[in-house]
Formats: structure tokens, sequence, C-alpha cells
């Protein structure tokens, strides 16, 4: 894929909860059109990076630049506008249980546009149509699969059409199958919709199927050891660790191989 200008620019970033470092130093740049994987060891702060970019925790330093716009830096009104075009799918789908998955759906079209409720059904339908849910508009995510409820989280993700999606271990949970079938789904919309996808996973299957780039964060030095492409990292990384994790290798494994 060639390389064009950023969209999203993360620089020298620092993630921290009160006095405690979780990351620091982190800088890499998330390109149009491509599919990022945070990868890392439990712990080391995948999901908390997530929340950074998605406009939903503040840095402890650094910058996070989007579309030409230094998000922090900017006025309340245009981060609303920046989160305005991204979607997020959560780990558990985060549906609300007591609306039905057309209304979860519709949720994000009531709040951030002024649409008719016609034309907000039929958004809805083609949404659910788009993730594989045709017809379970009036079901209850308690009516429907694990499975389900993860592509329904992703209908809502994708209901404003946004231009950046967010993932957090959207297979978790799930099955081999079901696991595969939204690898494949993501790879689909991430075509046909011409979305930029950030992705924290740590199965290894999603980050080879689904990733042209990537970071690695690690709780040990609390900083980042490498960017690129996973697949590359596997064989080519200069660091031990890095590719221990793609391999899921032990040190046993690597003797001949110097320390990181």
């Amino acid at each position: 894929m060639a390389k064009q200008e950023p969209l999203i620019d993360v620089r020298e970033l620092t993630m921290a909860y009160g006095d405690f470092v979780l990351q620091r130093n982190l800088s890499f740049s998330i390109y149009k059109g491509s599919i990022f994987a945070i990868m890392g060891e439990s712990g080391c702060g995948k999901s908390t990076l997530l929340r950074h970019l998605t406009g939903l925790k503040r840095p402890a330093a650094g910058n996070i630049i989007i579309r030409d716009s230094d998000f922090w830096e900017s006025s309340s009104k245009k981060r609303v506008q920046l989160m305005q075009r991204s979607g997020v799918l959560y780990q558990s789908g985060a549906l609300w249980s007591s609306m039905s998955i057309g209304q979860n759906v519709a949720l994000p079209l009531r709040q951030f546009t002024k649409l008719s409720r016609h034309d907000i059904a039929e958004l809805v339908e083609i949404k659910l149509a788009l993730v594989g849910l045709k017809g379970f508009a009036d079901f209850l995510p308690s009516e429907i699969s694990g499975g389900m409820r993860k592509r329904a989280g992703l209908a809502r993700a994708i209901a404003l059409d946004p231009d950046i999606l967010f993932f957090d271990e959207p297979s978790a949970g799930l099955d081999p199958i079901s696991s595969k079938m939204l690898d494949d789904l993501i790879l689909e919309l991430r075509d046909s919709l011409g979305a930029t996808i950030v992705i924290v996973t740590h199965e290894l299957p999603s980050i080879f199927a689904l990733a042209d780039d990537s970071v690695f964060l690690d709780p040990e030095t609390r900083t980042m050891l490498t960017t690129g492409n996973p697949k590359s990292l596997a064989k080519a990384s200069e660091n031990i660790k890095v590719r221990q994790f793609l391999s899921r290798s032990t040190t046993d494994d690597q003797t001949n191989d110097s320390a990181y």
C-alpha cells in the first residue's frame, strides 16, 4: 500500500493514571485506508491507547493529530466534530439491553443528524444488511448470539458513515469460526466504505489476516518496541520479544538470539 499523509499522527505520547506512567514516548502514524493493529502483552495499555485515540482520555503528555488537527488543542466543538467522524466497536458490543437492535443502530442517527424517522429506519436496514443482520431490527440483544451482537455493534459503529473505525478486541469471546467471519466482515467494510481501521487484538489469526501496519507496546519498558507490518515483523524484527509474541514461541526456542 502506498503511504500517504497520516490520517492520525501520534507524537511523543505519554499515557498515565495519576503518577503511574503506563506508556511513554509513543510515536507512530496511521495512514488512510489502512488497518492498524495495536499489539502487545496483557496489561501493556492497548485499550488505554485506544481510549486516547478516540478522545475518551487526555494524554499526560504528547500530541494526537487527527486530519491535521491537534485533538486536545482544538476547541470542544472541533473535538466533537472529529469524534463524530469515527465509530467505535467496544469489546462487549456495548448495546443497550432494553433497546432493540434497530433502536441501538438508530441511536447515533437520532442524536447527531436531523434525518426523519423514515430515513433513519431505511438507513438502519441498510447498516444491518451490511453486517449480515437483515431482518433482525426488532430483536433484543439478549435474543441473539454473541457474534451477532458484535455485528450489531459494528452496524451502530458505521451508522454515521465514519472514515475511521476503532475496534477493541472484536473477536473476544467468539469461537474460531465466528471470529473468522468477523475478520472477513471487517475486511469487506474496509474495502466497501474506504474506512481506516484501528484494531486492538491479541488474536494472531486476526492480526495476520487484517493488519497492514501495527505498533507493539511493551509493559516492561513501558514504551513501544517497534512498528510495521506484522507479517514482516514476525519474520525479520530485530527484537526477540516481538518475534516471540508473533510466533507465540518461548525463550527456550530462541537460544541463539541475542537479548533485546
